[in-house]
């Protein structure tokens, strides 16, 4: 690798550093907004656009517990909502001891939207990358719904 290359790649890294951190301070900030008066368990999600735009979502509690939306759902649904339906990253953050994981039905709307990039969060900056499809490698799709058509 040249020196050239070499630079490149630090820039690269560099800027990739840059827009986690900014992912996560986002996520970390709308935690505060959950509302969570049952489990009081907080999470924040914030989710790059490939606009570059950022899009947040804290998780929303309900007394009929089904009724309850998590953050990373809520943080999908606004971008939609705006306009918003490919993206880059997603970055989830809870106050856990190990970075904190999406639950199933999260998984399946990531799913939806494509295999992007999914880095999993707590509140000491541990964090954990990886891809939609290794969160979730037998995702229901579209394909399945024209089986015997």
């Amino acid at each position: 690798m040249t020196k050239k290359q070499q630079e490149v790649m630090m820039m690269i890294y560099k800027t990739q550093d840059e827009v986690i951190r900014q992912l996560y301070e986002q996520a970390v900030r709308v935690r505060e907004n959950a509302y969570v008066p049952y489990s009081g368990f907080k999470v924040g999600a914030a989710l790059l656009g490939k606009s570059g735009k950022i899009f947040t979502g804290c998780n929303v509690e309900n007394v009929s517990y089904g009724l309850t939306v998590c953050a990373e759902r809520n943080a999908f649904f606004k971008a939609v909502s705006e306009g918003e339906t490919s993206f880059t990253v997603l970055l989830v953050v809870a106050d856990t001891p190990e970075p904190v994981s999406p639950c199933g039905a999260c998984r399946q709307v990531m799913a939806e939207f494509g295999d992007f990039e999914v880095i999993l969060s707590n509140l000491s900056y541990q964090i954990k990358r990886m891809f939609v499809h290794e969160l979730l490698p037998y995702s229901f799709d579209k394909d399945n719904l024209n089986v015997g058509r």
